[in-house]
């Protein structure tokens, strides 16, 4: 199993436990657990309404591609630990990790 952490928009956090080779994105992981993420384009990297600042486990993580950067470079709220959970896979790498939900709700 893979454990990580989801931070909703009121800073309450949530274990989430998902079965290692499960092939989803973080973004569908959210939705799937009831967490109201817009996600408008559907994962394609084209609206950023799946923005997640990650609190703790950046390093882990593969770095965001272009389409992802360019993405987040159009948010104002956009830090250096921001990313598009669309763009991140449910892996071994969210191992530990804790990310807060930043996007807009639906």
């Amino acid at each position: 199993m893979i454990q990580f952490t989801i931070e909703d928009r009121n800073g309450e956090r949530q274990p989430i436990e998902i079965p290692e080779g499960i092939n989803l994105s973080l973004m569908e992981v959210l939705k799937a657990s009831d967490y109201n993420v817009l996600a408008t384009c559907g994962g394609m990297a084209l609206c950023a309404t799946c923005h997640v600042q990650v609190l703790e486990g950046l390093d882990a993580l593969p770095p965001a591609r272009d389409a992802e950067l360019d993405m987040l470079d159009t948010l104002p709220d956009a830090e250096f630990d921001s990313r598009l959970s669309c763009q991140i896979r449910v892996d071994e790498a969210l191992e530990g990790g804790i990310f807060k939900i930043k996007g807009p709700e639906q």
